[in-house]
Parts: C-alpha cells; structure tokens; sequence
C-alpha cells in the first residue's frame, strides 16, 4: 500500500481524496461538493472496502472520504486496517446513520458527517484534513533512528526502514540501500515505532507495512514477506497470520 502524506505539504495544498461508497448516487454528489470547495482532488472512487484497497495501492492521497455500511466489509473495518500503514491517510466518515459517531473516532477519524452533507459542514471537515495533514507531514520530516555503521553514529528516516531483525538485545534496521546496527532492542524499537505502520510478524522482526509487496503461504499455516528494495524474505509467525491479514486488508 502506498498511500501517504508528501512531506512538504502546505496546509493550504490541494488534498487527494478518495471516496468509498456503495452507491453511485452518493459518490457523485460528494464529488461534486469536493469540486466546488477547490481545495479537494477526487483522485479515485470505490465502491466496496475491497475496491478501496486496490485504489489505494493504485493512487497516493491524504483523505478517505469513507461509509460505512457497504457490502461485505464495512468502513469502520477499513479505518481500522488504514492505521497500521505507515502513513494512514486521514479519515472523513459520510454516512446516513449518526449512530456510529462513537465507533468512528475510536479509529482515530478526523470528522463525521451524516447524509445529506451541507457544503458548509464539509468545508469545515476538509479544513481540518488539512490541519491534520500538514501537524504529520512536520512530524514525519523530523523522526529519525539513532544507529551505528562503521563506527559512525547515524539518523535515518523512519520512513526508509524496511524491516528491524532483533539480534539478542540488539537490533538491525534494514533499509534499501544498507543494514544497520542499534544497540537498542527490538521491544524498545517496537515502542518506538509505534504508529508509524510498523507491524510485529514475529518475535524477531517488525516490518513496515507499507513496503510488503508480496505474501507468500508456506507450509505450517505461515507466511513469507517480500518487501520493496530487499531481498530478504521475512518469516510470519502463525500466530501472527490472522492478525497480519487483517492489517494489509486481505
């Protein structure tokens, strides 16, 4: 999945959005107040949480313009899965039940509008897509990972580690182009990486969701990663096979 922030993003940006929802009709007229704002680039539609999940791998975007009662998998499951990617776009939930406004922001929604959307109400929704954008697009600029190589103490971008392979009470963090040393834990970088799509696959590795390219069964109910830029194929834990499915939406 390779929907994300662009770092260098102004609050004032054109965001990209993708709108989620089973019914034609529905996706037409937000589409149509989005284009009124100017503020708003509809850069995909879907019609199912399945569909979405294709589009994101398809399209960058900022905002998830997402219902939740659809066929199959509801947008509530889709927030869900969104935060474990390293960059989950922001999500606006528009819905006709305002019953679910509880459930929507337990999955870290950044507004919630109910049927018919009044353009007042959805311009005051994008402007805090916008503030919420550009609060993580600095945050990401700034996080990096104290290492070692050669001797030398070094800051990488959370954004470039692939995977972290734990070596007794050590760690590795592998990127595309090196693999580097930390004397801190995996549990420790576990913490650290929190909310940055990182996910445990096995009691010796975190990867970063958002570089897995490729999931491969093998025997014993387990599964191996190929992620983008390595060649390493890294193990997943039959415990952590339901729960990995689950992140990458499958």
């Amino acid at each position: 999945m390779t929907c994300g922030f662009v770092v260098e993003k102004e609050e004032s940006a054109v965001l990209r959005a993708i709108i989620v929802d089973d019914e034609a009709p529905a996706r037409s007229e937000l589409k149509f107040l989005l284009d009124e704002l100017g503020s708003v680039d509809v850069v995909a539609e879907a019609a199912s949480v399945r569909e979405a999940i294709e589009k994101l791998k398809e399209y960058q975007c900022d905002v998830m313009f997402l219902d939740i009662n659809m066929p199959e998998a509801n947008g509530l499951q889709l927030a869900n899965a969104l935060q474990h990617l390293r960059y989950p776009p922001a999500v606006v939930f528009v819905t006709a039940y305002s019953e679910f406004a509880l459930d929507a922001f337990k999955v870290n929604a950044i507004d919630y509008l109910v049927k018919p959307v009044e353009s007042d109400r959805l311009a005051q929704a994008v402007a805090r897509v916008q503030e919420n954008v550009a609060l993580h697009a600095q945050a990401q600029h700034s996080e990096r990972i104290p290492v070692e190589k050669g001797g030398k103490k070094i800051l990488i971008a959370i954004d470039k580690i692939r995977f972290v392979m734990a070596r007794d009470d050590y760690a590795y963090l592998q990127t595309d182009t090196d693999r580097y040393f930390s004397t801190v834990s995996l549990a420790q970088l576990e913490k650290r990486l929190d909310g940055h799509g990182f996910f445990r696959v096995h009691r010796g590795y975190l990867v970063n969701l958002a570089m897995v390219e490729g999931v491969e069964p093998v025997s014993g109910g387990t599964l191996l990663l190929t992620l983008n830029g390595v060649e390493d194929k890294i193990p997943v834990s039959r415990r952590r096979v339901s729960a990995l499915k689950k992140a990458l939406g499958l």
